[in-house]
């Protein structure tokens, strides 16, 4: 039997963990340098003309000062092989910069080694909506790296999608 679902929030919670989303990691530098990132699955495409991606946070995030103070973010695309990254990213923030996984990369962001794809975006909007924000970034550069399968998050775990479906 289906749990029946007694209130908003736990509607909201039951409902998007059954909703698969890819893996992003965002990245930024604090105004004295420091890096920061953090584990993402609400990127999206807004447009392609002009390139234009968003992306969802808290705003008591580690990260948002960071992200509210500067003018340029780097949008990493983690696919299978990157599952321990995406762990790192989404632990305790000062462990995440800790090793070699990353070198310093265009305007001297964070960029993450290994990953399927990246793109270097200029932030155009920050619009908080109650204690988030969306942030609408237009992409600037990018670059692509060995292909892998993607990196899914579905029902609190990551994964790799199956076979594809025949008609």
């Amino acid at each position: 039997m289906e749990p029946h679902i007694v209130d908003d929030l736990s509607a909201f919670k039951l409902a998007f963990r059954r909703h698969a989303a890819g893996v992003a990691v965002v990245t930024a530098r604090t105004p004295d340098g420091t890096p920061v990132g953090f584990t993402a699955t609400s990127l999206a495409s807004l447009a392609a003309v002009p390139p234009l991606a968003t992306f969802n946070m808290a705003r008591v995030s580690t990260a948002w000062p960071a992200v509210e103070g500067t003018t340029h973010v780097i949008i990493h695309l983690l696919g299978a092989r990157n599952r321990a990254l995406a762990d790192r990213l989404s632990g305790p923030h000062d462990e995440r910069f800790a090793g070699d996984h990353w070198a310093p990369g265009p305007l001297g962001l964070p960029l993450l080694k290994d990953v399927p794809a990246w793109m270097l975006g200029r932030i155009v909007e920050r619009v908080p909506v109650a204690d988030n924000a969306v942030v609408v970034v237009q992409i600037e550069d990018g670059g692509l790296g060995v292909d892998d399968d993607a990196l899914l998050y579905h029902e609190r775990t990551y994964m790799t999608p199956g076979p594809p479906l025949t008609p």
